[in-house]
Order: structure tokens, then sequence, then C-alpha cells
């Protein structure tokens, strides 16, 4: 049985992305989003819950989010949801669950003057039905135990164009009506 490991989310950044930059060349950037769900409760009242949700960006997505992504923005992201574990500097083991960005999208819609203008690629809408390919985890990354890597999918074939439409034909032409015959057609009446 197939399986998805897909996750999207639409929150505000709650800090400036923290860049880590390889002896290689690769970076990545981590950062936190706060995705707030508004709901009523039993007593009809309004309450709010926000989940602070950890992701990552690779390779040229941690470009752009060094260049573009602020605290505050207003972004959407969908990428894969992974378990890491690591030994802090202390020797004790840690975990994290975190989103591995293989989407962004900026979503402010004014620019603000200390920000450069944005380049058209990371805001627009995603092709439907293509998956932009993850990019390969830098060195002293590792994914959870067992994670594979899934296959991109390609877009789907454009649709076949529409058939073109038959002319309508002109609208019947009828004798002119005859004094005193109440059930004589009428020139522009629908025969039914």
């Amino acid at each position: 049985m197939p399986s998805l490991n897909l996750c999207q989310f639409i929150g505000h950044v709650g800090s400036d992305p923290e860049i880590r930059t390889f002896d290689n060349g690769n970076k990545i950037a981590t950062t936190r989003i706060a995705v707030t769900e508004r709901y009523l409760d039993r007593n009809n009242q309004q309450q709010e819950r926000t989940e602070w949700i950890g992701i990552v960006f690779n390779g040229k997505q941690a470009d752009v989010a060094e260049k573009y992504v602020r605290k505050g923005s207003t972004i959407y992201v969908s990428g894969k949801w992974h378990n890491r574990e690591w030994t802090d500097q202390s020797g004790n083991k840690r975990q994290n669950t975190e989103l591995t960005v293989t989407t962004l999208q900026l979503l402010d819609k004014r620019e603000q003057s200390a920000q450069p203008a944005r380049p058209a690629y990371p805001a627009q809408a995603p092709v439907q039905g293509y998956q932009q390919p993850a990019p390969a985890p830098a060195p002293g990354y590792s994914p959870a135990p067992g994670y594979a890597p899934q296959p991109t999918y390609q877009a789907p074939p454009a649709p076949a164009p529409a058939p073109a439409q038959a002319p309508v034909p002109p609208a019947p032409q009828y004798a002119p009506q005859q004094q005193g015959d109440p059930y004589a057609p009428v020139p522009g009446d629908l025969p039914f």
C-alpha cells in the first residue's frame, strides 16, 4: 500500500531564519512559524490555539529564505515531516520534529521598504500535479531512520482542446398570421 508524507502550513514567521553554511558550501536555514487555529468552544466563545512548526530550508531555498523570509512574514510552506535526532554538546540525546520544505510561497501583499524587491519565482503558485524534487540534505543533517526520498511527479498532460461547436441553425420562418386563427405561430415565437 503506498504512503504519503506531505504537510502544508500557512503561518507567520517567528524569527529571522538561522543560516548555517557547511564546508562544502551547502546551506540550511531554520526557523519556526506560528499557525493559529480559531474555533468556537461549546459555550460559543471564540478560542485560539497556536502551534509552532519548526521548518528547514535546504540548498537554493535556504538562499531564498535568507534573503526574503523575515520575522512576521506570512508564508506558505509544504514539504515532508521528519523526526531528527542528535547529541548536544553536553552529550544528551535530543529529538526534534520539523518540516523539510520543498515548496515556499511568500504571501505578504505589500513590500516593506527595508526589504529588496522579491523575485517572481518564489512567489508563484506551484504547478498543479507537479511536486518539486526535495533538495539533497546538507552534511551533518540526518533524517529519521528508515526515511527514503519519494519519487518526484511529472505534470499531467495538457487537456485536449474542446471540439468546435456546430453552428446554430437559423430560426424557422413562419407564414404571416391570419386574422381569427388563435393557434397560428407568431413570428419570433418558439415552436413548442
